[in-house]
């Protein structure tokens, strides 16, 4: 039925005047809401977040963290606090004995917004003028890394940075008052994950997850949920380059839950043995590549960016996170900056200061 057209004559009503008092009221209201819709945001607002400060809102929708949330290892996959696989992508420090200039407040922007990185990883080196020659001061370095990475809503990665020795039971005292000393820190915050022995080498994988079930224990027990990363034999090679392969920790895992294994990978080093190594263990167990170069195995040398391709498109399809060595302005080629970037205090965002793994590696991250 099509009802009957409204006219003004067909039903005729009266409206008593408002008083002057509601009148005014509602006249005053309307103002107010029309203001507050017309008005302009501010250049520069926060919010508050679950990983520990304010952090300016961006150009960016969301921050990885705001994205996914507390991680989690599912199955082979690190996943987000709903269950869907994640891919992190980001960048290594280089030793902050070394490098720590690198690292400002004005670079971690430009990492954050420019680079739109996920994670960065904090290199605490143990040995070679690192960690052992000043608990405190390197604690409170990597301390401070941390914070300032969260406050721009990245991923951290702590790196316990042992190197040489190659036993991580070696410096299981000092691993133990460290990782002690930074979870008591931030235990409270979402976005941190722990890498316990960068490269073990020169032991076997028995010894290396004898470590990994002795400090484990001590993370867990100021911080139950954030993912351990637990380094493989033969520089977090699992086993290649010491002539083993994935099967020993397949067959052998470390006896804790949330934890994932590392691999390292040079693509003009590490060819196609390492890269099929690579695809089949992440078909079996959770793999984080906590480090990579388009370098050589020192990180210097050519570029090889036809074989950094290859494995970046592996990692890709297997939703395997990665994190590029490094965010320095070191001279070898595997350093992002140029020499001299970082006494200059940048410029940080672009690519006019990037060598070219800078530039190749940033649009990697972008992409």
């Amino acid at each position: 039925m099509t009802p009957a057209p409204h006219t003004a004559s067909a039903c005729p009503k009266t409206h008593p005047e408002p008083r002057p008092r509601l009148a005014a009221l509602v006249t005053a209201l309307a103002g107010a809401l029309l203001l507050l819709l017309t008005a302009a945001p501010p250049a520069t607002a926060a919010r508050p977040t679950g990983y520990g400060a304010d952090v300016p809102i961006t150009h960016r929708a969301a921050t990885p963290v705001d994205a996914n949330g507390r991680l989690q290892v599912c199955g082979t996959r690190l996943c987000n606090q709903h269950g869907a696989p994640v891919q992190l992508r980001g960048m290594s420090t280089h030793g902050t004995q070394w490098y720590a200039e690198c690292l400002t407040d004005a670079s971690l922007d430009a990492l954050a917004h420019d680079w739109r990185a996920d994670v960065l990883r904090v290199s605490t080196y143990v040995q070679e003028g690192g960690y052992e020659t000043d608990p405190a001061h390197f604690t409170a370095l990597a301390d401070r890394l941390i914070r300032q990475a969260s406050d721009r809503g990245l991923y951290v990665i702590v790196d316990w940075h042992m190197l040489t020795p190659g036993d991580p039971m070696a410096n299981l005292d000092r691993a133990t008052r460290f990782f002690t000393d930074i979870t008591s820190r931030h235990k409270d915050r979402v976005n941190v994950l722990y890498e316990i022995a960068n490269e073990p080498n020169g032991v076997s994988w028995s010894r290396i997850k004898e470590y990994a079930e002795r400090i484990i224990p001590v993370i867990r027990g100021n911080d139950p949920d954030a993912p351990v990363l637990v380094g493989t034999r033969a520089w977090s090679s699992f086993g290649v380059s010491e002539g083993a392969d994935e099967s020993e920790v397949v067959n052998d895992p470390v006896d804790a839950a949330n934890v994932m294994y590392t691999f390292h990978f040079y693509a003009a080093s590490h060819r196609d043995e390492y890269l099929a190594a690579l695809s089949r263990a992440a078909d079996l167990i959770p793999v984080f590549v906590t480090e990579f170069g388009t370098q050589n195995h020192a990180g210097d040398g050519a570029d090889d960016f036809a074989m950094s391709g290859r494995y970046l498109d592996l990692m890709a399809r297997k939703k395997i996170s990665w994190v590029n060595w490094n965010f320095s302005d070191d001279h070898r080629s595997g350093a992002v900056f140029t020499p001299g970037t970082c006494a200059a205090g940048g410029p940080w965002a672009g690519t006019r200061s990037l060598k070219p793994a800078g530039a190749w590696i940033r649009d990697r991250i972008r992409g």
